[in-house]
Protein backbone atom coordinates (compact mmCIF):
# COMPACT_ATOMS: atom_id res chain seq x y z
CA UNK A 1 0.00 0.00 0.00
CA UNK A 2 1.36 3.26 -1.12
CA UNK A 3 1.86 6.25 1.74
CA UNK A 4 2.17 9.08 -1.08
CA UNK A 5 -0.77 11.54 -1.19
CA UNK A 6 -2.67 12.46 -4.57
CA UNK A 7 -4.45 15.81 -5.04
CA UNK A 8 -6.64 17.03 -7.98
CA UNK A 9 -7.08 20.81 -7.36
CA UNK A 10 -9.77 22.36 -9.70
CA UNK A 11 -8.67 26.37 -10.17
CA UNK A 12 -11.37 28.94 -11.44
CA UNK A 13 -9.69 32.15 -12.84
CA UNK A 14 -12.13 35.16 -13.15
CA UNK A 15 -13.16 35.79 -16.63
CA UNK A 16 -10.10 36.08 -19.13
CA UNK A 17 -7.66 36.25 -16.85
CA UNK A 18 -6.30 32.32 -17.46
CA UNK A 19 -3.33 33.24 -18.65
CA UNK A 20 -2.63 34.52 -15.45
CA UNK A 21 -2.63 31.16 -14.29
CA UNK A 22 -0.35 29.48 -16.76
CA UNK A 23 1.78 32.06 -16.23
CA UNK A 24 1.94 31.85 -12.50
CA UNK A 25 2.00 27.93 -12.88
CA UNK A 26 5.32 28.22 -15.15
CA UNK A 27 6.89 29.75 -12.68
CA UNK A 28 6.11 28.21 -9.71
CA UNK A 29 6.15 24.30 -11.44
CA UNK A 30 10.16 24.21 -11.96
CA UNK A 31 10.71 24.83 -8.01
CA UNK A 32 8.00 22.58 -6.79
CA UNK A 33 9.15 19.73 -8.50
CA UNK A 34 12.55 19.90 -7.13
CA UNK A 35 11.07 19.83 -4.09
CA UNK A 36 11.98 16.50 -2.05
CA UNK A 37 8.61 14.46 -2.44
CA UNK A 38 7.02 15.97 -5.41
CA UNK A 39 6.15 13.24 -7.85
CA UNK A 40 3.80 14.98 -9.79
CA UNK A 41 2.72 18.53 -10.22
CA UNK A 42 0.70 18.92 -13.87
CA UNK A 43 -1.64 21.84 -14.45
CA UNK A 44 -4.59 21.37 -17.11
CA UNK A 45 -6.55 23.24 -19.40
CA UNK A 46 -10.35 22.23 -19.14
CA UNK A 47 -11.54 21.68 -22.50
CA UNK A 48 -13.47 24.64 -23.70
CA UNK A 49 -12.80 26.66 -20.62
CA UNK A 50 -10.06 28.76 -20.68
CA UNK A 51 -10.44 30.38 -17.04
CA UNK A 52 -11.00 26.53 -15.53
CA UNK A 53 -7.71 24.12 -14.58
CA UNK A 54 -7.14 21.24 -12.92
CA UNK A 55 -3.56 20.82 -11.32
CA UNK A 56 -2.75 17.08 -10.20
CA UNK A 57 -0.14 16.34 -6.96
CA UNK A 58 1.21 13.54 -6.00
CA UNK A 59 3.42 13.55 -3.15
CA UNK A 60 5.84 11.15 -1.14
CA UNK A 61 4.09 11.31 1.89
CA UNK A 62 1.99 13.98 3.87
CA UNK A 63 4.90 15.16 5.51
CA UNK A 64 6.60 16.10 1.84
CA UNK A 65 2.87 18.20 1.06
CA UNK A 66 3.18 19.33 4.52
CA UNK A 67 7.10 20.93 4.10
CA UNK A 68 5.77 22.13 0.25
CA UNK A 69 3.01 23.98 1.84
CA UNK A 70 5.48 26.19 4.22
CA UNK A 71 8.04 26.88 0.99
CA UNK A 72 8.48 30.51 0.56
CA UNK A 73 7.26 29.81 -2.94
CA UNK A 74 3.95 28.59 -2.18
CA UNK A 75 3.37 31.39 0.59
CA UNK A 76 3.97 33.81 -2.24
CA UNK A 77 1.60 31.79 -4.84
CA UNK A 78 -0.87 31.85 -2.02
CA UNK A 79 -0.81 35.54 -1.69
CA UNK A 80 -0.62 36.25 -5.70
CA UNK A 81 -3.15 33.71 -6.44
CA UNK A 82 -6.60 35.46 -4.95
CA UNK A 83 -5.55 38.68 -7.63
CA UNK A 84 -6.93 36.28 -10.34
CA UNK A 85 -8.59 33.66 -9.07
CA UNK A 86 -11.99 33.46 -9.20
CA UNK A 87 -12.33 31.97 -5.47
CA UNK A 88 -10.59 29.48 -3.83
CA UNK A 89 -9.32 26.13 -5.13
CA UNK A 90 -11.11 23.12 -4.48
CA UNK A 91 -8.70 20.41 -3.00
CA UNK A 92 -9.88 17.21 -3.50
CA UNK A 93 -7.75 14.16 -2.06
CA UNK A 94 -7.88 10.93 -4.15
CA UNK A 95 -7.49 7.60 -2.81
CA UNK A 96 -4.25 5.64 -3.10
CA UNK A 97 -5.81 2.73 -5.43
CA UNK A 98 -8.68 2.97 -8.20
CA UNK A 99 -12.07 1.87 -7.44
CA UNK A 100 -11.94 -0.77 -10.02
Amino acid sequence: MSDSVRLLIMITTQPGRGHEQVAAFERLAPLVRAETGCLRYDLHRVTGDPDRFVLLEEWTSREALAAHDTTPHMIEADATNPTFRAGPAQVLELSAQPVA
